[in-house]
């Protein structure tokens, strides 16, 4: 009986912990200001047709796959849900069910286009708006950059691709998804439990164009954890959009590039790359973007 009683007690513990750490990194990600970049993505995107042109093929396929997906998850899946939710939510089982089932279907079709179709084109993507805004020493580092009649031109990669599908990071996420079923802070506490993992994840490619090793992404990430957290709980939350959710990831794609640019002028103007020219934007005509 009181090892029962301890190990409830040391579980009490636990969850004591891991709540007051959420509420600190909650306050801190409020305050970053890193939650604003997967919405400055979706401005940058719309401006620059050049970019949603290249991947327009994908973007259909990714929207195809995800109605599919979310229409067979609703059919088959949405009432034993809502059973299930109002056990917890009661009236409000309706809403935090249909929560969980778009979570669901932004998880399948992820595994579904991250298999088939995407490819290393969130990469690509990224490295052109690095290009885009000036940073060709950086890209150069990781992909060709070719300039062909007046205008550049991504290459082939010079590195290794990057595996971006996590099945850590999925598990994460359909453990945590049962959240959804508590009213209002469940919701909250789902998208900022995966978004402490999903925001680093984003610059993932920038961390590979810096020759950033395990310890130096590590150090860089918690010296910016509540950025990061805001940006990756953000982008989740755009990510269980029905049907567009994975065109929203591109686009959070974009932001994040467009955070790394930030940060690459703020090391520049602080001295952290001494003796580098200051950087010029390139008009959009000037970079051609092809996947």
């Amino acid at each position: 009986m009181s090892s029962s009683k301890s190990l409830i007690e040391k579980t009490k513990e636990i969850l004591n912990e891991q709540f007051s750490a959420t509420v600190v990194i909650a306050r801190e990600a409020a305050t970053s200001g890193g939650w604003w970049y997967p919405f400055q993505g979706m401005v940058y995107f719309i401006a620059h047709p050049s970019l949603y042109r290249a991947i327009a093929p994908i973007l259909l396929k990714c929207t195809l796959t995800a109605l599919a997906v979310t229409a067979g998850l609703f059919i088959f899946a949405y009432l034993p849900q809502v059973a299930f939710c109002a056990l917890f939510s009661g009236p409000f089982a309706v809403i935090t069910a249909a929560v969980m089932v778009l979570g669901e279907a932004y998880a399948l079709t992820l595994i579904v286009a991250k298999a088939f179709f995407l490819g290393q084109a969130q990469d690509q993507i990224f490295d052109a708006v690095l290009l885009q805004q000036g940073h060709e020493h950086l890209v150069s580092r990781g992909r060709e950059v070719k300039s062909k009649g007046g205008y550049k031109k991504l290459g082939n990669s010079l590195v290794k691709p990057l595996n971006r599908f996590s099945k850590e990071g999925i598990i994460r996420y359909v453990v945590s998804l049962p959240l959804n079923s508590i009213p209002g802070i469940g919701t909250i506490l789902f998208f900022l439990y995966n978004g402490i993992k999903a925001g680093p994840g984003f610059h993932a490619r920038y961390f590979q164009l810096k020759g950033f090793d395990a310890a130096n992404r590590q150090s860089f990430v918690e010296d910016r954890r509540g950025a990061y957290t805001a940006f990756g709980a953000a982008a989740l939350a755009l990510n269980v959009v029905p049907v567009v959710g994975l065109v929203f990831g591109f686009t959070s794609t974009v932001g994040a590039a467009l955070w790394a640019s930030q940060l690459e002028r703020k090391g520049i103007s602080a001295g952290g790359n001494g003796g580098v020219r200051p950087l010029q934007r390139l008009p959009e005509d000037e970079v051609l973007v092809e996947l």
